[in-house]
């Protein structure tokens, strides 16, 4: 596999697909405006609209989801051929407050913010979809290429299963995308063959009982205690019946009960996540999980209702394609730009592409090397190094002609 004969190794000459100076300063700006005006999944409508406006600006058709917001545009025509590459951006933010206090971009919106680096991936996907457009427009592009800005990434079950409802994949063969790490200095990557994100699902379970006086337990349901037993008891209990290598581990995030010290209530509301390593158990564990709850609860008397809502399953990358990326960072900017990275406990909905066609992600470094805190993913006080921009746009530009020179 090897770039046309323009490539040649990085520092003899410039690598077609580069990013010029004068685009690397509008990316900037256009991912601080994204910045500026966050907004929740399936509410992107601005983010979408100067998506296409820029689009349309170079020339290309992009094609706004039915769903309303999101986009598919692609550069070149399909003739029905072999199958193009997908190149993927998320474009939607967090409720959460931007808490960065000297930054002249920070969030505008109330309790809303990229926090999560979508801001990141969409100007990525952008400004490669620009420079892949300039080659079109010049002969220079062998292959048709897909850009898919997708919504609603932090919406369980996701806006990817939506964008496949609404054609995302049609005349696709290969996906990519990269994610924001603010544990790696910017203008490196991390790759990992297989399982690189964790199965994730939301987990609600409401107990009931008669309840009763605090002096008289013996005659009523004990239901904060019941609500404790499953607390402690149910995440031991699946751990003994799915093998411990697959990393299937539940979390509470909310108990509620009670409003007096001397009444047993009658209700009780918990909720949580389930994370999963391992695909064929993440398949397992709805039938695992209610079953422990349910088990603990009748235990101590109490009635179990519960809401096992499915999330995502896990980002499994495809050897393929994986080397795919790191052909292309490695023709962009040598070998040591390459690391291997660890799978996280992170949920991302890029999976369901990934049930459909190959693919693979990437972790995108955006620390600043100066850096000396790592300001974590969903933080109010996230940012990152804005030079990631360029190296996600050369990493995506090299793998599109990688990819049509296979």
């Amino acid at each position: 596999m090897s770039l046309e004969s323009e490539a040649v190794a990085p520092g003899d000459a410039e690598l077609p697909g580069t990013l010029p100076e004068s685009l690397r300063a509008e990316l900037v700006a256009f991912r601080r405006d994204l910045h500026m005006h966050p907004e929740l999944g399936n509410q992107e409508f601005r983010t979408t609209a100067a998506i296409k406006a820029r689009l349309e600006k170079a020339g290309l058709k992009p094609r706004v989801l039915t769903l309303g917001t999101g986009l598919i545009c692609d550069i070149g025509d399909w003739d029905g051929g072999r199958p193009m590459l997908a190149l993927r951006a998320d474009i939607d933010a967090l409720p959460i407050p931007d808490m960065k206090t000297e930054c002249s971009y920070r969030s505008t919106v109330p309790d809303r913010a990229h926090a999560c680096g979508h801001d990141v991936h969409t100007t990525v996907v952008l400004g490669a979809g620009l420079v892949l457009a300039e080659m079109h427009r010049q002969g220079r592009l062998p292959r048709p290429v897909r850009l898919l800005f997708q919504p609603a990434e932090e919406v369980l079950p996701g806006g990817a299963a939506d964008a496949i409802e609404c054609g995302a994949l049609e005349g696709v063969g290969r996906i990519v995308a990269v994610h924001c790490d603010p544990r790696l200095d910017a203008g490196r990557i991390g790759l990992r063959d297989g399982a690189i994100t964790s199965a994730c699902d939301r987990l609600e379970v409401a107990l009931d009982g008669p309840g009763g006086h605090t002096a008289r337990p013996h005659l009523t349901t004990d239901l904060v205690t019941a609500a404790a037993r499953v607390v402690t008891d149910v995440p031991a209990l699946v751990g003994r019946r799915v093998d411990t290598r697959a990393g299937l581990a539940i979390t509470w995030g909310r108990i509620e009960s009670g409003h007096a010290p001397n009444v047993i209530p009658q209700h009780a509301e918990l909720s949580g996540t389930v994370r999963c390593l391992e695909l064929g158990a993440w398949r397992q564990a709805p039938d695992l999980v209610v079953a422990a709850i349910d088990e603990v609860a009748n235990l101590h008397g109490a009635k179990s209702e519960i809401n096992y809502v499915r999330g995502v399953p896990p980002v499994v990358n495809d050897p393929d394609v994986t080397e795919l990326l790191r052909e292309a960072m490695t023709a962009r900017r040598g070998a040591l730009s390459v690391e291997g990275t660890e799978q996280s406990l992170g949920g991302e909905d890029f999976s369901w592409y990934l049930e459909q066609v190959p693919g693979a992600m990437a972790r995108l470094g955006v620390r600043s090397p100066s850096e000396r805190t790592v300001r974590d993913l969903h933080q109010g006080d996230f940012d990152a190094d804005e030079s990631a921009i360029t190296v996600g746009v050369e990493l995506f530009t090299a793998a599109a002609l990688l990819d049509a020179a296979e």
